[in-house]
């Protein structure tokens, strides 16, 4: 049962943005001071009519939502080990070193990655909260976000320069090749924006 060409073609949902991620505490006071602390979060006001032990926070255009478990036995044990291939919530930041030096006045153990994509590079910062789910800090806004239509993902073929005769076709040089592949690259993400933006 796979997805038919006519749903691939439908839109998607009327969605705006990201509101809010949720997690399950094992003290809700203990993530609270955690989120404020460290992560700079604005505790806010939830609903009353909530029947149950959690908290609201904001900060960065994005909620966080604690709730407390019911049983210890809901909650995966806290990782021994800090893993950046694990699941995650990532923030951008504009100062990679002075959130480590902060982590490291508080105590914090954490582990560093560097991506390097065409000689962009970005630091990645991984660290748990205290119920062992994984927080990114990073300067990803350093990459370009490109949707994949505007990047060739089959191998590209030698160039034929179409002004030249059909009966003796030359191809030209690699750099030009390159060129062209970069503005149409370039024309494919401006019309995939113009689409977006319509």
């Amino acid at each position: 049962m796979g997805i038919s060409q006519e749903e691939l073609l439908m839109p998607s949902l009327p969605l705006l943005s990201l509101n809010h991620v949720s997690f399950l505490c094992k003290s809700v006071v203990e993530s609270v001071k955690f989120y404020q602390e460290v992560l700079g979060f604005i505790l806010i006001r939830r609903p009353s009519s909530f029947n149950f032990e959690g908290a609201w926070l904001f900060n960065y255009g994005i909620g966080i939502h604690l709730l407390q478990t019911n049983s210890l036995n809901d909650l995966k044990e806290k990782p021994s080990v800090i893993n950046p291939k694990d699941n995650h919530i990532s923030f951008q930041c504009t100062d990679i070193e002075l959130v480590k030096r902060k982590l490291e006045e508080m105590g914090m153990e954490y582990v560093t990655a560097v991506v390097e994509e065409g000689g962009i590079i970005v630091d990645q910062l991984f660290f748990h909260d205290p119920d062992g789910y994984m927080i990114e800090i990073c300067n990803c806004d350093n990459l370009p976000v490109l949707p994949i239509s505007s990047c060739p993902l089959k191998k590209a073929q030698p160039y034929k320069d179409p002004t030249q005769r059909k009966t003796s076709p030359s191809l030209v040089s690699k750099d030009h090749f390159a060129a062209k592949m970069e503005m149409q690259m370039m024309e494919n993400l401006v019309t995939n924006m113009i689409n977006i933006a319509i």
